[in-house]
């Protein structure tokens, strides 16, 4: 009896295709991205339209600001009886209130950004500087910006413009010396953490002067951040502004700003509310806009959360966990 054993069947490998590189995906542009978030949309547009109000507006509205009518005294607004000027209703003397809300759009704004930007400058080269080098240079800048973070900005403001006159230069000055250590503190624990980087390293290895090096490798990385905390900033130094105007010791008149007429019709908010009303909106949307986009730059500016804003709604529900609830 003869037994046949046969050889297992062995499957043949199959033949693998070459596998082909994958392209990547480039990252969408920022506007692209900002348009598919609906709230950042809206309120990039609401700051487009008020940098845009504030530089051609007093343009448009002419000498209807301070032109007085008083046959036409506390006009209620919504009516175009008497011209679409007028659409806001008008204060006591007879004066316009959508063209002084367009003039007082600009000094407002001619008051916060150079704050923002004077303060962010100084604050961001000294806090770079300090923190690259470490040593005296931080302990120095450290105790400077501790100095003046000690005294509330507001009432260094108030103090100061109580002794000086109340200029829209002053102002100015005042509110961005209160906010410089904002981004000095900013700026000093970013670089002195970048400063031990392999990057930089390699750059003072090949002989780059420490100013070359802040100003190539430390200073584009810490932009975004700045950027992002100077959004934030332009919301307070605008609404110490009005805080200031509010208080009679910011803009005086004739200038007009948005907190200065908020402060003017306060004694009429029971028969002509639309004095402090539309004012104090303008404000409002401005400040809530500038936070909105402020939190979007922060996502969009930071590589390991930009994923988010490419993410689809309807995937973004299924990467949340959802907890069931047990009765």
């Amino acid at each position: 009896m003869s037994l046949d054993f046969e050889a297992p069947k062995t499957s043949e490998p199959e033949s693998v295709p070459p596998t082909q590189p994958v392209a990547r995906k480039s990252s969408a542009p920022l506007w692209k991205l900002l348009l598919r978030d609906r709230v950042a949309t809206v309120a990039a547009a609401i700051l487009v339209l008020v940098f845009l109000t504030a530089i051609f507006g007093p343009m448009l509205v002419g000498d209807a600001a301070t032109d007085q009518d008083l046959d036409r005294s506390n006009l209620p607004p919504f009516d175009l009886d008497t011209g679409w000027m007028n659409v806001l209703g008008t204060d006591p003397l007879g004066r316009s209130m959508f063209a002084r809300l367009v003039v007082a759009c600009r000094t407002t704004l001619s008051v916060a950004i150079p704050a923002v930007v004077l303060s962010a400058i100084i604050g961001s080269v000294i806090g770079m500087w300090a923190g690259y080098h470490r040593g005296w240079r931080e302990t120095s800048a450290m105790r400077v910006a501790d100095v003046i973070m000690s005294f509330p900005s507001l009432l260094m403001a108030v103090v100061v413009l109580y002794v000086f006159s109340p200029s829209a230069a002053n102002i100015v000055l005042v509110l961005a010396i209160t906010r410089i250590p904002i981004y000095l503190r900013t700026a000093r624990a970013e670089s002195a953490e970048l400063q031990s980087r392999l990057f930089v390293d390699a750059a003072r290895t090949f002989g780059a002067s420490s100013g070359a090096v802040i100003r190539r490798h430390v200073a584009p990385i810490l932009l975004p951040t700045l950027l992002t905390v100077a959004t934030l900033d332009f919301c307070f130094v605008m609404l110490a502004e009005s805080s200031l105007s509010f208080l009679g010791i910011g803009i005086q008149p004739p200038d007009v700003s948005w907190g200065l007429m908020v402060a003017q019709g306060r004694t009429y908010l029971q028969t002509a509310w639309w004095l402090s009303f539309f004012p104090g909106l303008a404000i409002v949307l401005t400040t809530v806009s500038a936070t909105v986009l402020a939190a979007w730059a922060r996502i969009a500016t930071d590589p390991a959360q930009r994923w988010r804003l490419n993410v689809p709604r309807s995937k973004k529900s299924r990467l949340l966990p959802v907890r069931k609830v047990v009765s």
